[in-house]
């Protein structure tokens, strides 16, 4: 049973693309120390989740895939998957988290310019996941311009993924989300990045999350 669920593993780990392969590891950082995680190859993964998930590894690694947008391989696999709240309906049960001392006021770009509070959806890790793959190579450009986010910040973000630019994206995009808390919906993230340089694909694809 174990080597079925070991070839199962290394099978999802390479049906997926390279930056969503860092992306599941980066996502991993949270219950596997980074030092292990970040030079791991597929097989080397595949071992470590078996050590650290004995008998779970295949649920732990789809849940993984749901946040990275691969429903599809979860069906193609078959894999275990428990449900779970979705991030912003725990938010509306549980209400929203404090805010703390020192936080720039939410809800706004900067510059000041409110976003249209025309749609409420909120945005899920899956979808910044997406936005950071579009992101250029003036990611921090947007960051600190559009995003009101510090260099600093940006730095400590680069020097913690070396040599993974989506990954530089992906966790821009989160620290800006966690920065603004209930208020980071699909359209406040369009209406911040809407004068930014970037791929005008970035743009179509948020207006069409807007649609949803």
């Amino acid at each position: 049973m174990a080597r079925d669920e070991r070839v199962t593993l290394l099978e999802v780990h390479q049906a997926l693309p390279e930056e969503q392969f860092q992306g599941l590891k980066f996502l991993l950082e949270g219950q596997i120390p980074a030092g292990l995680l970040l030079p791991a190859s597929r097989p080397e993964l595949c071992r470590i989740l078996l050590q650290r998930f004995p008998g779970n590894s295949l649920r732990v690694t789809a849940g993984i895939l749901r946040k990275l947008g691969r429903l599809d391989l979860i069906q193609r696999f078959q894999l275990p998957l428990e449900e779970q709240i979705p991030e912003e309906t725990a938010m509306e049960v549980n209400g929203d988290p404090p805010k703390m001392r020192g936080d720039p006021p939410s809800g706004h770009c900067p510059g000041g310019i409110p976003a249209a509070p025309m749609n409420p959806r909120r945005l899920m890790e899956k979808d910044l996941m997406q936005v950071a793959q579009r992101l250029g190579k003036e990611w921090q450009e947007v960051g600190i311009l559009h995003l009101g986010l510090e260099r600093s910040r940006l730095e400590q973000i680069q020097e913690e993924n070396p040599g993974n630019p989506v990954l530089w994206n992906f966790e821009m995009l989160r620290e800006w989300q966690r920065r603004e808390r209930h208020k980071a919906t699909v359209s406040q993230l369009r209406s911040c990045l809407e004068h930014a340089r970037l791929d005008p694909g970035i743009l179509d694809f948020l207006q069409s999350l807007q649609g949803d």
